[in-house]
């Protein structure tokens, strides 16, 4: 199931010169007018009925030297996250027939890294083999990558890699003080150029404002090539993160938030993702009339909460959703 060559090929009938102030104007947009705008658009581009399913699995847990403000794996923040060292090659492989089993069809592997060495990029490139074995598209999140690094993981056969661009440029410094915009940014451009698909969103929720929503949009859009996967984030608070204790976003906002993604990246899967055990089905149902089209599946995101399967599959069953049969 690797990527098809439509995929990576570039996308010259889409924009990638969005102004600010364009993006401000479809936030406000009357909220029924946006979402049809939104589901116009996807309609174009997707089976509407269609949600593409990925699970996570944290492959290296906790211990990060980075000091992003909203993530307890930093090992600058007292949260109660036990350290573990990278799974054993069988646990992985056992977990992703696991995620096929339940109808997976990408199987992501996180490690708390600020960047991998070069040891642990042939210890990974096993398991993406292993993954891919099964029939499973492969993603990996590891931290910054240098080019050298994306070669090699494309060539063991990685299909996507996910670096999240986490906020605009602006409130990034807001958030993390150990990584710049600029390095979120090359690493991105070293996926690429291996000829790897990309995975990159951000995360709302963590104080910024509607600006600043629009600025992360704005970056992700005017990449060169949109990203193939869109996940947008719903900050889940844990104690003990600078970020325990923000004022919760408006569930409102945050669907406004997907239908301008799904404008702006017609083609992009756009993923519900961390937050969802905190959104209620119709909070759902509304981001799934706005164009989201794919979601994280299984209990875990790493280390925080998601719905279970079951209740997934329940949801989809009530709202008429299927899953995609193809990997995107």
């Amino acid at each position: 199931m690797a990527v098809s060559a439509a995929e990576l090929a570039p996308q010259d009938d889409l924009r990638h010169d969005w102004s600010r102030e364009e993006i401000l104007a479809l936030f406000d947009e009357p909220f029924n007018d946006l979402l049809f705008q939104a589901q116009t658009v996807h309609r174009r581009h997707f089976d509407p009925n269609e949600v593409q399913v990925s699970t996570l699995l944290s492959i290296k847990t906790g211990g990060c030297p980075e000091d992003c403000a909203y993530c307890p794996q930093s090992g600058r923040y007292e949260t109660g996250l036990e350290r573990e060292s990278l799974l054993p090659l069988d646990a992985v492989v056992e977990a992703a027939r696991a995620a096929k089993a339940k109808g997976a069809t990408r199987f992501c592997m996180g490690a708390a890294w600020r960047a991998p060495k070069d040891r642990d990029i042939e210890q990974v490139a096993e398991m993406v083999a292993q993954v891919k074995s099964l029939g499973l598209e492969t993603c990996m999140t590891l931290g910054m990558l240098t080019a050298e690094q994306a070669r090699k993981l494309r060539q063991a056969g990685l299909d996507y890699y996910n670096h999240n661009l986490d906020t605009s440029p602006e409130y990034y410094p807001q958030i993390i003080s150990t990584r710049t915009y600029e390095d979120r940014l090359r690493t991105l451009e070293h996926v690429r150029e291996a000829g790897m698909a990309v995975c990159c969103g951000g995360i709302v929720g963590m104080g910024e404002d509607r600006e600043d929503r629009a600025g992360l949009l704005q970056q992700l859009a005017n990449l060169p090539k949109h990203p193939e996967s869109v996940p947008i984030n719903l900050l889940v608070q844990v104690e003990g993160t600078p970020l325990h204790g923000r004022e919760a976003l408006d569930p409102i906002e945050f669907v406004r938030t997907v239908a301008v993604a799904r404008i702006l990246m017609p083609a992009s899967r756009v993923r519900l993702s961390a937050g969802r055990s905190d959104m209620s089905d119709e909070m759902q149902a509304l981001c799934f009339l706005a164009g989201a089209n794919s979601v994280f599946y299984g209990e875990k995101l790493l280390t925080t909460d998601n719905p279970e399967a079951d209740a997934d599959r329940r949801l989809f069953e009530r709202l008429g959703l299927k899953f995609s049969g193809a990997c995107h």
